[in-house]
Order: C-alpha cells, then sequence, then structure tokens
C-alpha cells in the first residue's frame, strides 16, 4: 500500500535525494525545510494523513528533537526516522529519549532506508490492528474506526451517528458479507452504552427447537435436558445492546415473543413463574427482501414495524470499490500476522485484478480471498499468481498456463539392464524411467552414455509429465508435485517453462 512520507530537511540536495528514494520505494512523499514549518503541515487539516517521517536532527531554529518533544501536541502517533551526519552514541540516546523509532547516518544508502520503513509501518499497522482489536473487545468501537472512507459510505456514517445518540430500534440491511456486525458494534460505540455488553446472535444458526431457550432463556427442569438454569441473550444483554442477526430467519412462533419483548422490555423465560425486566438498545440486520416476507406471511408486519423504525442501508462492495486497497493493506497485516507470514503488500497488478472484480460475495469473499493468498504466496509480495481464482474470473489476468510438448516415448528397455518393481506395479529402470506393458512412459534417470542426468533436467521432466497429465491445472501439478503454487511457477521460469504471453 502506498503511504506518505513527511521528509524535515534544511538541505535542499537531501530533501531531493530522500525524496527520490522515497518514491521509489512507492511512497508518496511531502517536504518541509524546517521541524517549525513541518509541524504546521501537521496541524492542518487533510484527507490523508502522514503515515511515517524522516526527520533531520541538525537544523536552523527549532532542531530536531525539538520537533520530536512537540509531536504528541499534533495528533496521533507517527513514526519517526531521525537523520544526521553525527552518528555518537550520544546522539542517538537523546533522539530515542525524544521519541525516534529507528536512526540513520548521512548518506544513508536506499536499502537501509527502505528496510527501516518498512519495518516501522509494518509495527506501526500491527499496533493499529491491536487498537483496533481492544476497542471491537471493549465496545468502543466507533466509526472512525472502520474502513469506510468511500463516497457511498458517508450517509451510512452520518445514519450510524444519528441513531447512536437514542435508543431507536435500528434494522441495518445488506448484501451478505457487507459488515452489518461491524455497523452495530460502531452503533453501540458512539452511544452511552460504550463499554457495555454486545451480545450477538446469530438467528438463522439457531435450531428451532432451541430458540426460545436460546434468546429468552429457561429455569431448571422447564424440558426434558434442562439440567439447570439458563439465562437468555437477552439477560445477558441487560444494560448493553443485542445483535439480532438474519431475523428475518426466525419461526413465527417466536417472532410473537420478540414482539412482547420489544414492547413490554420484559422476556419470559421457558418455566418462569414471572417475567424479568430487561434494559437493552436492539440492533437487528437482514439481507432479504422483509417486505416481500411480509406480504408473504412469512414473517410480522407488526413485528416488522417495530424492527425497522431507523434503517440503515449498507452498500455492497462493489459500489464502494474505494475502499478495497485500505482493506486489502488490513487483511496483510492481519492474517500475515496471524500465519507467521512475511508479506507486507500486494503488486499495483494483483490490486488493479482486485478492483475489477464485483466482489457478490463482498467484505467477507474479500477477506477469505487474502487469507487464501498469503498462506498460497512464498514471497513478501502477493502477485497475481497468488489469486488464482479472482484471475479466472476477470478479464485479462488469466494465470498463464504453459505450452507443454509432449513428452516423447522410450523405446522398450534394452535386455541386460537393471529394473525394479515401483510402487504401482510399473518397472523403474536405471536408463529409462516407469514403464508399463514394455513402453516407457516415464522420465530417464541416466543419459543414453550411461551417465546419471543433471537434477534440473530430471526436474524439468517431471514438470512437464505433470503439466501434460493434469492438463494444465496447475493448483492440481503443485499438489501433485509436493510444492506451494508459487514454487511451481518459479521453477517453471528458471527451467525456461514460463507460459507464453
Amino acid at each position: 500500500m502506498t503511504h506518505r512520507v513527511l521528509i524535515v530537511d534544511d538541505d535542499p540536495a537531501q530533501r531531493r535525494l530522500l525524496d527520490s528514494m522515497i518514491r521509489r520505494c512507492g511512497h508518496d512523499t511531502v517536504l518541509a525545510d524546517s521541524g517549525g514549518s513541518a509541524l504546521d503541515l501537521l496541524a492542518q487539516p487533510r484527507t490523508r494523513p502522514v503515515d511515517l517521517i524522516v526527520l533531520d536532527l541538525v537544523m536552523p531554529g527549532m532542531d530536531g528533537l525539538e520537533m520530536l518533544s512537540r509531536l504528541d501536541t499534533t495528533g496521533g502517533r507517527i513514526p519517526v526516522i531521525v537523520q544526521t551526519a553525527q552518528g555518537s552514541i550520544e546522539t542517538v540516546v537523546k533522539a530515542m529519549r525524544a521519541g525516534a523509532d529507528d536512526f540513520v547516518v548521512k548518506p544513508v544508502s536506499p536499502e537501509r532506508l527502505k528496510v527501516s520503513m518498512q519495518n516501522l509501518l509494518r509495527v506501526n499497522a500491527l499496533t493499529e490492528e491491536v487498537k483496533r482489536l481492544n476497542q471491537k473487545a471493549g465496545g468502543h468501537l466507533t466509526f472512525a474506526d472502520l474502513i469506510a472512507a468511500a463516497p457511498a459510505m458517508q450517509n451510512v456514517a452520518r445514519l450510524v451517528r444519528r441513531g447512536a445518540q437514542s435508543s431507536i430500534p435500528i434494522l441495518i440491511e445488506g448484501e451478505s458479507g457487507v459488515g452489518k456486525e461491524m455497523i452495530a458494534r460502531a452503533i453501540q460505540g458512539e452511544s452511552d452504552r460504550r463499554g457495555r455488553p454486545f451480545v450477538a446472535v446469530n438467528c438463522g444458526a439457531i435450531p428451532e427447537n432451541l430458540v426460545e431457550s436460546i434468546l429468552f432463556g429457561h429455569e431448571k427442569g422447564a424440558f426434558t435436558g434442562a439440567t439447570g438454569r439458563h439465562v437468555g441473550k437477552f439477560q445477558e444483554a441487560d444494560g448493553g445492546t443485542l445483535f439480532l442477526d438474519e431475523v428475518a430467519e426466525l419461526p413465527l412462533d417466536i417472532q410473537v415473543k420478540l414482539l412482547r419483548a420489544i414492547q413490554e422490555g420484559e422476556v419470559d423465560p421457558v418455566g418462569a413463574r414471572r417475567p424479568v425486566k430487561v434494559n437493552i438498545r436492539l440492533i437487528s440486520a437482514t439481507n432479504r427482501n422483509m417486505i416481500e416476507m411480509v406480504k408473504a406471511g412469512r414473517f410480522r408486519e407488526d413485528l416488522y414495524y417495530r424492527l425497522n423504525v431507523f434503517p440503515i442501508l449498507v452498500p455492497p462492495l462493489r459500489e464502494r470499490k474505494q475502499d478495497i486497497p485500505a482493506l486489502v493493506d488490513h487483511f496483510i497485516i492481519r492474517f500475515s500476522a496471524e500465519e507467521g507470514r512475511r508479506v507486507h503488500d500486494i503488486a499495483p497488478r494483483a490490486l488493479e485484478m482486485l478492483l475489477a472484480y464485483a466482489w457478490p460475495g463482498n467484505v467477507r469473499q474479500l477477506e477469505n480471498t487474502v487469507f487464501r493468498a498469503i498462506v498460497l504466496s512464498e514471497g513478501d509480495i502477493l502477485e497475481v499468481e497468488d489469486f488464482p481464482q479472482i484471475a479466472s474470473l476477470v478479464e485479462g489476468y488469466e494465470v498463464k498456463v504453459p505450452a507443454v510438448p509432449p513428452m516423447p516415448l522410450r523405446p522398450p528397455l534394452a535386455t541386460g539392464h537393471a529394473a525394479m518393481t515401483g510402487a504401482e506395479g510399473h518397472i523403474i529402470s536405471s536408463r529409462g524411467g516407469v514403464v508399463g506393458d514394455g513402453i516407457a512412459v516415464g522420465i530417464p534417470a541416466v543419459t543414453d552414455g550411461g551417465h546419471i542426468r543433471r537434477l534440473e533436467e530430471v526436474e524439468a521432466d517431471m514438470i512437464r509429465m505433470a503439466l501434460q497429465r493434469y492438463r494444465g491445472q496447475m493448483s492440481e501439478v503443485a499438489r501433485k508435485l509436493g510444492i506451494g503454487r508459487s514454487t511451481l511457477y518459479r521453477k517453471m521460469r528458471g527451467l525456461g517453462l514460463e507460459a507464453k504471453m
């Protein structure tokens, strides 16, 4: 992902040099000739924030150390790389104590600067991800913490903030996978119930005979198997927010009891003698056309109007593709950390391909696609080849399959050559490979002169045979050869078997 880097240096030549280095790394730059002008730039409202600062320590007026001491007053924490021609231990200690994250000595090499920037940006992104997860777990997640900067999401943001200021029932509508639960969590985080319980229930995943017990609870002995008292989801959410996902899937008899619970603010646990008062904020979600369900008699009309007091429609991902780069970057950071992989970015062409796809499964599909790509990738940048399923569906991005010449048939084994029986009953010859019915169809291990063939030649023949046998299905070929698909492509390129463009 492209980041925004602020370069602070009083030397014009050094600024131009750093600007060229950083832009070659794929990042955007902002230039400042002093600490004071840099602080002014940071204080200005911008649609895109600064992600990293490269700061010279020795400057006239406000030097780098003074600027570091004032950085906290400008907003959030920004990682800082300081540079100076004076590489003494004392200078390093002063800079680190003042808040620097890394230190380079002039003239810095492009490789050293690139590694430092990658490390700090990665650590900062992981820190933000941990912060986001803590906010989600603690019930303090707000809409500003979501990746939803596309214009199509601005109306959602306005409705979320307005609806959060009251206890009005909210119905979130949208296709499967658009992130309805995250919107519900943002509503709670923006409301006066932040930090209180947030209980999510997938109504479509509950067995029909257990819906009443799970939602409203039951007493000990209320039915066969009720060996103890169970507190329902309504009581679990008391004082906080209850999120009913896929609410349209509730059976009709439960819809009646849900309507009473909403109207009266109390629930009747199965087997209880008296109702229990609850104080909840109700948020529902659905991917169904509930008006049509009401007309067809599959959903109660009175309950529908109780739930649909304040509707919020979340647009599908295909209508807010501006969010895809940030979502991809977020998922790369998350899954790379979870899987212990070194992937830190996506190639521009691969990102273009993801932007061209329609994403019928929305954000959930994008999340799973990036997860799979990270598991498959053997490099540190995701390429088009790491998204074979998407590449096959987007015009112009097919994963090329090489044209493989057929394996030449070998003549029958000559008499007198040593042979042994293979695992499937074939004969494996020291000079001719695998044979069946007297005809060699495998890979020879020795040359006609009786010498052992080079390993890379045997490997090339093996790949050709696998490609021919499995008709160019690269995933199947890689699986049968016992290697990763990225490794297969790399070996093919090294052996001169790459696809013809």
